[in-house]
């Protein structure tokens, strides 16, 4: 009885240190999630705007702009998975990498190679211990990310993208990351980013929305070249700070249920306990009654 009772005793004492570990992770989860949420807030207007005004000249422009042009034939298409650098994040990860690997299949299905563009150490590390080759890798910014990163990812893109598919460029863009919806719900997404779609104005464009007509000075032309890269930039830098309030809003939904399991494992085990205590005192009880009757008789 005794080794029975130590045991449930530092089975407590194991799940109060987890549980001070879950709870102190799920507040510093919900400090960090405000900051991100404010920066997704002021990215997006800018974002949005940039996206209204490539529009507008593509569409009122008449221009035939190699980054506007839909290729004949798609021999290559880039996918951008977009991970966290830390996991105790639920399926924040996994979901997201599978959504890649699904859309990698669907391209590959449809005769298309597929060059893979990582930012987050777990992708990383997941591509790495299967041994699929990748294209470009970035991490290390997965929680607070810079616009830098997002500049980075933008000339690795485009470079790729104005190459011949034939000398390892590829002819279409997707990207690949979790959006923040509610703090218990975060989907992964994907997005085409080139060839723009002209119709595809962000996940926050009104419906039906009319834009007014336009002159452009010089040209459209020389006007799309010097948006087109402003507008990839927006939207890389955006998604990435979608995936990191997503994370930490991952982060504290999971250290929560962690935290609950640790109290429900510390209920469990002080009942135990109590029991084997019980049985201890009612085996004790037991002897010295049987011990009095032995010496009375």
């Amino acid at each position: 009885m005794g080794a029975q009772l130590r045991e449930y005793k530092q089975k407590i004492s194991s799940a109060q240190t987890t549980k001070k570990i879950t709870k102190a992770m799920e507040l510093i989860a919900a400090s960090r999630i405000q900051k991100a949420m404010a920066r997704v807030r002021a990215s997006s207007p800018f974002a949005r705007e940039v996206t209204r005004a490539v529009s507008a000249v593509a569409t009122h422009g008449d221009v035939d702009h190699p980054l506007t042009r839909e290729p004949e034939t798609v021999k290559r298409s880039a996918v951008v998975i977009i991970s966290g650098d830390r996991g105790l994040a639920g399926a924040f990860n996994s979901q997201v990498i599978r959504e890649g690997l699904e859309l990698a299949e669907l391209l590959r299905s449809e005769g298309k190679e597929v060059s893979f563009y990582l930012f987050g150490r777990k992708a990383v590390g997941y591509f790495q211990f299967r041994k699929i080759a990748t294209t470009a890798e970035w991490v290390g910014d997965a929680d607070t990310p810079h616009f830098e990163t997002a500049e980075e990812i933008t000339r690795a893109l485009l470079e790729a993208y104005e190459k011949d598919a034939d000398d390892g460029g590829v002819d279409e863009i997707h990207v690949v990351y979790n959006r923040f919806v509610s703090m218990m719900t975060q989907t992964p997404e994907t997005v085409r980013l080139l060839p723009l779609a002209i119709v595809d104005a962000g996940a926050d464009s009104e419906a039906h929305e009319v834009y007014p007509l336009y002159e452009f000075e010089p040209d459209p032309y020389e006007v799309l070249d010097a948006l087109l890269p402003v507008y990839i930039q927006s939207r890389v830098f955006n998604a990435l700070l979608q995936s990191s309030a997503a994370k930490q809003a991952a982060t504290q939904k999971a250290m929560k249920s962690a935290s609950d399991n640790a109290d429900n494992l510390i209920t469990d085990y002080t009942r135990l306990r109590n029991n084997a205590r019980q049985a201890e005192i009612t085996q004790q009880i037991a002897e010295i009654v049987g011990g009095a009757d032995a010496l009375a008789s």
